[in-house]
């Protein structure tokens, strides 16, 4: 009888106390301060739900928390389809393969606060090149900077150019895992184009879009960096979305416990809603 060796573990042990050290430890200062008022000095008093009931009564955290969620609505709905049409566009053999491949991996490369930078100044009415040919050669009236409709499609647009490629190589591996033999046995029968794509490459590419889609809420869904550094949260609130609110709470009020309340929140919605989307997309893979 083969026996199994154990010892593998030890191996695993440096990586879970990497982990501890930073998830754990920050997750229970950040609980610590959630149910405290501290006013300096190091000196804590008990608020216990307090903060909790503040931030969930709040219109600021709702009115935040409803962008946050329409802003990954979007996010979801246009870049999860697009990325599986380019998927199915790209070639699964020759020279072409590769350069898609790269093409597609490129925006991902791009750090987020360049993104940021780039799309500000790429979209500016005064000096950027976007700006100037929607304002000056379309005559469209477009000013991110004024409009709160200009600025949600240019945060909107921001993302799908730097994250539809994470999707479109995740749905490209699911169908080049696909056999040859599917597609000949689907020719043999007649089938058509969206049959195939329906019975054949949609079912093969289950696991890797839900892959996609989990991933693609909790990155939107927690998205700081990119619409900061583009917006700014402006113009007014329009596109506070509840990471960069936040973060104004935290480190420009320097509200400490209503911070910490909020994240915690922010952190169970978070997994709640990426646990239901698990759910509903795997149901009909239990035995």
């Amino acid at each position: 009888m083969r026996t199994e060796n154990q010892k593998a573990w030890f191996f695993v042990l440096p990586v879970l106390a990497l982990v501890a050290f930073n998830a754990l430890i920050p997750m229970m200062t950040v609980v610590n301060y959630s149910v405290q008022e501290t006013f300096g000095n190091n000196q804590f008093f008990w608020e216990g739900l307090g903060w909790f009931e503040q931030i969930l009564r709040s219109d600021r955290f709702q009115a935040a928390l409803g962008r946050q969620f329409l802003f990954t609505a979007l996010i979801l709905m246009i870049e999860v389809p697009l990325g599986i049409i380019v998927a199915l566009s790209m070639p699964r053999k020759g020279f072409w393969v590769p350069v898609c491949l790269v093409l597609m991996a490129l925006p991902m490369l791009i750090p987020w606060n360049v993104v940021g930078s780039m799309w500000n100044i790429f979209t500016l009415p005064q000096i950027g090149l976007l700006g100037y040919f929607l304002n000056d050669v379309l005559g469209i009236n477009y000013d991110m900077t004024q409009q709160p409709i200009s600025a949600w499609i240019t945060v909107v647009v921001m993302d799908v150019w730097h994250w539809t490629s994470l999707v479109v190589l995740l749905c490209y591996a699911g169908l080049v895992s696909i056999p040859d033999a599917y597609y000949q046995a689907a020719k043999i029968d007649g089938a058509s184009p969206w049959s195939v794509f329906r019975y054949i490459q949609l079912p093969k590419m289950k696991t890797v879009l839900t892959i996609a889609v989990l991933l693609r809420f909790m990155d939107s869904f927690n998205i700081y960096t990119e619409p900061f550094v583009l917006t700014g949260g402006g113009p007014g609130n329009s596109t506070t979305l509840l990471s960069i609110d936040l973060v104004k709470i935290a480190l420009g009020q320097f509200d400490l416990g209503p911070a910490a309340a909020m994240s915690l929140i922010y952190f169970a919605i978070t997994l709640l809603v990426s646990w239901v989307f698990y759910t509903l997309m795997t149901k009909d893979d239990a035995p």
